[in-house]
């Protein structure tokens, strides 16, 4: 090099040379490989809600934070979900409090893409945000770990936000060394083995659902109001939209593209669709193409498991009814738990219980075809065997064979509270005609354990289901059933002239059908029926009626019924030595027959007879033996029937200490059977008492 000339020039003055000479220089400019520390996205525009989860997520970044450091923070949940918007509005708000200084590197890990990122490449990726030339980057894995971790040491408090892990051996060796660090991921999957504070993030809330909406549409437009102005549809859209971010934002858009339609409109397009996926489809963003990510990651049983759990009824599905669904012998508990994992089914409403998201259901619904439609046959010939055996041990007594599958009545009662949600929804598959017949005698099978729990709204929605499908099939007698058990139900709820109706429905059937005892029991329900509705008078015609048609089939059973109503009715009007006799009559029979159940209802209804008579005494007697009965068998609404009985009699007494303590007894024990009305009343008659 020559001074004269400079550093970048080639000196050849003084050489002899031969020949032609060719002189070449190479230029290098010494200078440092970018860098990419400010690559952290924008925030989500209109992103609201979810304080609860990042104040949490906050608290796992904050380097001042008590307790032990927690380097790692993994964000994850069901596609469309928000886990993404979550995270980068949780980095914003932690460089806005100055706790990273030495930058945010951002890198989308692409993992359930049909290439995704590999930890070899991450830590590439990462290296060259970092500044390391390409050349400098090591070949091995461990290596470019090693280089990566004494990168982020020399630039102190850095944070790391890997989007979109599919598992933890994309993230694994992306771990920070340096308490300064934090890495914070996102992934459709659960990611316990990284050792970090897991954050699975669940739907919106009603309110945050609302808040997303409205506050999209005004950033499309200050002035669109429609949010404000139909509050009430805007929360039919969420729940048609399962409150999934995703969901809504498209909702959104279609909203926003068509300014003058109302939300209105779109709630009720979306509730009419069969397909809501196809609907829910902004042309960029599809509900569906989420899901589909997750699930051609599944094996072909996990896949199986999903579409199969997703025709089945009610809200959950407990393990054991999965391994029907399925046609399998165990529940298939490893293909449960990489669901779970993957967020696809959630926990249910019990231990050993699984939910699924609306719009996954219809998702899995979609695919399941023509094995959906077998898995639904298993499962409603299970509830039925199940069912008809439950409803065997309600209606057990004392020398009757036990029946099967159910250790006692108590076991019985628990799996029938169990599956409620369940049978009910399967009860409804009677509209569909290879489901009918099955789906109708599931429903009589339920009719004595709706009553039992008092579930009277469920009853109406199940004897409904099977009178439709009944008359459609030409089931004239199954379809008396189905009235009789409407009529009950009604009466449960308060309707008496509609349960009249069905009554004189149910009669007429029976008649046609020439069954004696089935318009018999049409009887006494409608006497039943009358009597709450004030018709006292046609009630005690009704139930002699009922009585006169029993004892000419000789059933006996009947008979003790059709006694034990008609002296309430007598009772009513007024006939109060008639009622007793009838009391006595229903308690007799009950007691030949060892039906201790009814018995307790004889017994109650002689003291309400005997206290209109002014025999108080005798009344308090058979209200103490009828709740005796009740607590054995733990009918906790007939036993807060009997204590508030003997506690009017205690008042009647003058006995206002008895009277107190019955009427708190009762509070007590309807709130057992949920009757949390009945249980207010008594509480008041209990103050009214203090002693």
């Amino acid at each position: 090099m020559s001074d004269e000339y400079g550093e970048d020039h080639l000196d050849f003055r003084g050489g002899a040379f031969k020949g032609p000479v060719v002189g070449k220089g190479n230029f290098y400019q010494q200078a440092a490989a970018p860098t990419a520390l400010s690559a952290l996205p924008a925030r989500a525009a209109g992103f609201t809600g979810r304080g609860d989860e990042l104040g949490e997520l906050l608290r796992s970044l904050d380097p001042a934070g008590e307790g032990e450091a927690v380097l790692v923070a993994a964000v994850s949940g069901l596609g469309g979900i928000g886990k993404t918007a979550l995270a980068v509005e949780a980095a914003h708000e932690a460089c806005g409090k100055g706790w990273f200084p030495g930058g945010v590197l951002f890198l989308d890990l692409h993992g359930y893409d049909d290439d995704p990122v590999t930890g070899e490449q991450a830590l590439e990726a990462l290296l060259r945000a970092l500044g390391v030339e390409p050349e400098h980057i090591p070949v091995r894995a461990d290596e470019r770990a090693a280089l990566y971790r004494s990168m982020l040491a020399e630039r102190g408090a850095v944070l790391v936000l890997a989007d979109n892990a599919s598992s933890s051996d994309q993230v694994r060796r992306l771990l920070p060394g340096d308490r300064r660090q934090r890495l914070l991921v996102t992934s459709r999957t659960k990611l316990p083995q990284l050792g970090a504070r897991l954050l699975p993030l669940g739907e919106l809330s009603p309110q945050e659902a609302y808040d997303l909406l409205d506050r999209a549409l005004r950033v499309a437009d200050p002035a669109d109001s429609r949010a404000a102005q139909e509050a009430e549809a805007v929360q039919e859209v969420a729940e048609r939209c399962g409150h999934l971010p995703l969901a809504l934002q498209i909702a959104a858009a279609l909203l926003v593209l068509d300014p003058e339609k109302p939300v209105a409109e779109l709630a009720e397009e979306l509730g009419g669709l069969r397909d809501r996926l196809a609907y829910l489809d902004d042309g960029e963003r599809s509900v569906r193409a989420a899901f589909e990510l997750s699930y051609r990651r599944l094996t072909e049983e996990q896949a199986r498991l999903l579409r199969l759990m997703a025709v089945a009824p009610g809200a959950d599905v407990s393990t054991e009814m999965a391994a029907v669904l399925v046609g399998t012998e165990s529940p298939p508990v490893r293909e449960f738990n990489a669901l779970a994992h993957a967020h696809l089914i959630e926990r249910g409403s019990a231990r050993g219980r699984w939910g699924m998201h609306d719009l996954v259901r219809a998702f899995g619904v979609g695919l399941a075809g023509e094995e959906g439609e077998a898995a639904r046959e298993r499962l409603l010939e299970f509830y039925r065997q199940w069912a008809e055996a439950a409803d065997d041990w309600l209606r057990w007594l004392p020398g009757m064979p036990e029946p099967e599958r159910f250790v006692d009545r108590a076991q019985a009662l628990a799996w029938l509270d169990g599956e409620r949600a369940g049978l009910v929804a399967a009860v409804q598959w009677a509209s569909e005609d290879r489901h009918t017949r099955a789906a109708v005698w599931l429903a009589r099978c339920l009719a004595e354990y709706m009553l039992w729990r008092r579930y009277f709204g469920d009853w109406m929605t199940v004897a409904r289901a099977a009178q439709e499908a009944a008359h459609r099939s030409g089931d004239r007698d199954a379809e008396a059933g189905a009235w009789g058990d409407l009529g009950n139900a009604l009466v449960g709820l308060g309707r008496t002239g509609e349960a009249v109706d069905a009554h004189i429905r149910a009669r007429d059937l029976g008649r046609l059908e020439g069954s004696q005892l089935g318009e018999a029991v049409a009887w006494n329900n409608l006497g039943l029926a009358l009597d709450e509705a004030g018709r006292t008078e046609e009630a005690i015609d009704a139930h002699i009626r009922a009585r006169d048609l029993c004892q000419l089939a000789e059933d006996r059973h009947g008979e003790a019924m059709a006694w034990n109503n008609l002296g309430l009715a007598l009772g009513e009007a007024g006939r109060t030595e008639e009622a007793i006799d009838a009391h006595i009559r229903a308690r007799g029979l009950y007691q030949d027959l060892g039906d201790i159940h009814r018995e307790g209802t004889a017994w109650n209804n002689l003291g309400l007879a005997l206290r209109k008579e002014g025999q108080v005494e005798e009344a308090i007697e058979a209200h103490e033996k009828a709740l005796g009965i009740y607590e054995t068998i733990e009918a906790w609404y007939l036993a807060g029937t009997a204590f508030q009985n003997l506690a009017v009699a205690h008042r009647t007494s003058d006995r206002p200490a008895e009277a107190h303590a019955c009427f708190v007894q009762a509070a007590d024990a309807y709130t057992q059977a949920n009757a949390l009305t009945e249980a207010a009343h008594a509480r008041a008659q209990a103050d009214a008492f203090t002693p």
